[in-house]
């Protein structure tokens, strides 16, 4: 697998302290951030030791005051963010889109705030408004989805289906929180068990057709040839079952005997095949 820079965590900060040490322009932003996720801001060193305060913001001009009150709030056991230094930061804020309770953070691990701000940008431009109700709208309804769908996987091949481009709740549609309940008592089943065997382009990512990357982002099982990349394999579900599958068997004929005899043989098997030579 390709390896991650950082681990995106969203963090619950509801009605709990939050340190956040500088004034001015650097400092004002970090305040209005804990206030917006519901902290609560403090700003004395001590107090937030003896509260046992877990996540410190530091924000002052002067560098070698950063590095010593970065330094003193680890050893307290504080997770630290040093404004504009990466390198003393145990995490890093990044560019929020909010279509609550739907929050799409865009992070480059301290590289470029500017460029995660614009590619927020334009993905604003892109998911609508009516994201966040689509969400609540899903929420209210799990009790219904598991009577309609008693199997947890039957539920997510269900809700794949349906959330997908095209599908009867688009994502991206913004009628789609209005027709939830119509599609919970519709007649809609989990899709059928089936197989899609993909020949790759290259071992890039960027050359994954639109079509391969959606089922890729879908399978419920991935074999792959060794040949292919980590970078290819990331774009899979975290949660998909993969498979390395050499065996002369598998190889061109559409088949994985490995996924087949998979708990998980019921869903979307993805065989990602390289053209020989690739």
């Amino acid at each position: 697998m390709s390896e991650l820079a950082s681990l995106p965590l969203f963090h619950r900060i509801a009605g709990q302290s939050v340190l956040v040490l500088g004034d001015g322009e650097a400092a004002e932003p970090k305040r209005r951030l804990v206030e917006r996720a519901g902290g609560i801001v403090v700003d004395d060193p001590q107090r937030a030791v003896d509260e046992g305060v877990r996540i410190a913001f530091i924000a002052y001009e002067d560098r070698k005051a950063c590095e010593a009150a970065a330094i003193n709030l680890r050893c307290a056991g504080m997770l630290v963010n040093v404004v504009d230094r990466p390198d003393l930061c145990d995490f890093t804020t990044p560019s929020i889109l909010d279509r609550n309770p739907v929050l799409i953070a865009i992070g480059t691990g301290g590289a470029s705030a500017g460029l995660a701000k614009h590619v927020r940008l334009r993905l604003e431009r892109i998911l609508p408004q009516s994201l966040g109700r689509l969400a609540k709208e899903l929420f209210g309804a799990r009790p219904k989805l598991r009577e309609r769908f008693p199997d947890g996987a039957d539920r997510r091949r269900a809700l794949d289906d349906a959330l997908r481009e095209g599908g009867a709740l688009d994502a991206l549609n913004a009628g789609s929180a209005d027709q939830v309940e119509a599609w919970l008592d519709g007649g809609d089943k989990p899709p059928a068990a089936r197989t899609e065997e993909l020949w790759l382009a290259s071992e890039d990512p960027e050359d994954l057709t639109l079509k391969q990357a959606r089922l890729l982002g879908e399978a419920d099982i991935v074999c792959a040839d060794p040949e292919v990349a980590p970078d290819i394999l990331a774009r899979a579900r975290a949660d998909a079952v993969r498979f390395i599958c050499d065996n002369a068997q598998c190889r061109g004929n559409g088949v994985c005997a490995k996924a087949h005899a998979s708990d998980q043989a019921s869903g979307l098997t993805v065989i990602l095949r390289l053209p020989d030579g690739s």
